[in-house]
């Protein structure tokens, strides 16, 4: 019984029976289309093979969908998931025939490019996981052999970046052959059996620490120029002080002299510039020993470091023929031993020597240690002297400073004052300069009357002879004296005039003389 028999049966209208009968059609063509659309996730490649456009192999697609057409196409995916596989590289021939061995882990996935896409769904598609693996081992040991026999040890121990290029270089391209890429490559550890690698570690090692002991050496030699060399010119400019301060109080001592004798301060004068040249001259010396001390010095450590230097740089290249010598002949073994062993005695000798000769060399800085003890001693005392007379000299002279300071500011004050008075007093006489100032002249009159009373009172006059004959019409002679030498003071008028004022008329004015008739 099919559905349009069941559908007759419940005796419903044949428009309602049709219109459900092409429902359902339409729902199941659609929902078989719906099938036949595949979707295709991030983490996977969707590959369409079968009859595909172009007469290509296969369609691949990442992302988005696709639909496949039934009896004539057919789908499959391919993960993107990376894989991680470990390399056990052992025994490889390096450049130099060392065998060496280089563990690794290489991280491979499938590609997304199109054209190693088409790659992968060609050679990769149905394989399993450890078959991919299994493959892909294959093609890295021989790329990875290959790169190894053309580097030597020292660019693959040293220059990692580098042969990790080299890697990439050959093995991504035969990977994208079967559709794969190198995602990433981590090199664990690299070994050899010869231990010749080791010996490079150590040849470096000890390279390191020779020059680390040369550029010890270099800067104990720098450091101690450069305190001989400071040390010298403290002692030369204490030297110089010493001396210009004799030299001055030499000087000193002579121009208090000169008055009583001058062949004794031409004499003090040749003492003072005979000591400080002899001062200088033995300063001179001291430091000049003790820049041989110090360059002798110098010089011992330079000669040590570098016999040690050559001792170690014997026993590496000793060491690096055995091993040579060890994939080649034994023969050339012996020889490097023999070598070594000489090159060692030689070195022992040469240290010897050194030790002897800076033992001498320390009993002979001791003795100048001694000497330059004393030496300081006396620039010491000399510094302290010098520094007792500039705080003297430096003290007096800030006592003057401020006394002179003090008078300034005092007359400062006053003149402040004076000017603050007077400007006053113009503004109470009503802004007339004139008057203010013939006010001040009037408050110095009887100081001037003072002096005028005080230039008579002190003349000294033993004896006054007159001949007075009575026989002036307006008084006697005597009189008349008097009254002219009263007259002879300046009047107070004609001082004020002087000083550029008239006085008022109510303090007196000068009475003319009348006219004889």
């Amino acid at each position: 019984m099919n559905l349009s028999t069941m559908l007759a049966a419940t005796d419903m209208p044949p428009v309602l029976i049709g219109a459900i009968t092409f429902v359902i059609i339409v729902f199941v063509t659609v929902m078989a289309i719906a099938r036949l659309y595949k979707r295709c996730p991030s983490d996977r490649i969707l590959v369409i093979y079968g009859k595909v456009k172009d007469n290509k192999s296969s369609r691949c697609i990442h992302g988005g969908g696709a639909f496949i057409v039934p009896l004539v196409q057919d789908y499959a995916y391919l993960s993107l998931t990376p894989m991680t596989i470990s390399i056990p590289l052992q025994g490889a021939l390096s450049f130099q025939n060392i065998r060496i061995n280089v563990p690794s882990t290489f991280t491979v996935g499938v590609s997304t490019e199109p054209a190693i896409m088409m790659n992968a769904a060609e050679r990769l598609l149905g394989l399993a996981p450890p078959a991919i693996e299994d493959m892909v081992k294959e093609i890295i040991f021989g790329q990875l052999r290959l790169t190894v026999a053309s580097l030597t040890i020292e660019q693959i121990n040293q220059d990692r970046e580098s042969f990790l290029i080299e890697i990439r270089k050959n093995v991504e391209p035969e990977l994208n052959k079967v559709g794969l890429i190198l995602i990433n490559v981590n090199i664990t550890d690299i070994t050899d059996e010869s231990n010749y690698i080791e010996s490079i570690g150590k040849k470096a090692a000890a390279e390191a620490i020779n020059k680390a002991k040369v550029d010890v050496s270099q800067q104990t030699k720098l450091g101690s120029i450069g305190e001989a060399d400071n040390n010298r010119e403290m002692t030369v400019r204490v030297a110089e002080n010493v001396a210009e301060a004799e030299k001055g109080k030499k000087q000193a001592e002579a121009g208090q002299r000169i008055y009583v004798a001058e062949q004794e301060t031409a004499a003090m004068v040749g003492e003072a510039a005979a000591n400080r040249l002899k001062e200088i001259k033995l300063m001179e010396n001291f430091a000049e020993a003790e820049k041989g001390k110090m360059h002798a010095i110098a010089d011992q450590r330079v000669y040590i470091a570098a016999q040690e230097s050559a001792a170690v740089d014997g026993e590496n290249k000793a060491k690096a023929e055995i091993a040579d010598a060890n994939a080649k002949l034994a023969v050339r073994q012996a020889e490097a031993q023999r070598q070594a062993e000489v090159a060692k005695r030689v070195a022992e000798v040469e240290i010897q020597k050194a030790q002897y000769k800076a033992e001498m060399e320390r009993l002979n800085a001791e003795e100048i240690a001694q000497r330059e003890i004393e030496k300081q001693k006396i620039s010491i005392a000399a510094a302290a002297e010098a520094d007792r007379v500039r705080t003297i000299a430096k003290g007096e002279a800030d006592g003057v400073l401020m006394k002179y300071q003090a008078e300034a500011e005092g007359m400062k004050a006053l003149l402040e004052k004076k000017a603050e008075g007077y400007r006053k007093l113009i503004e109470s006489a009503g802004g007339d300069s004139k008057a203010a100032a013939t006010m001040l002249m009037i408050e110095k009159l009887e100081a001037i009357v003072a002096r005028q009373t005080e230039a008579i009172s002190k003349l000294k006059i033993d004896k006054i002879t007159v001949w007075d004959s009575a026989s002036g019409e307006k008084g006697s002679s005597t009189a008349n004296f008097i009254s002219s030498l009263v007259k002879s003071l300046p009047p107070v008028q004609d001082v004020a005039a002087m000083a550029g004022m008239e006085l008022p008329e109510y303090l007196g004015k000068i009475k003319q003389d009348e006219p004889k008739q």
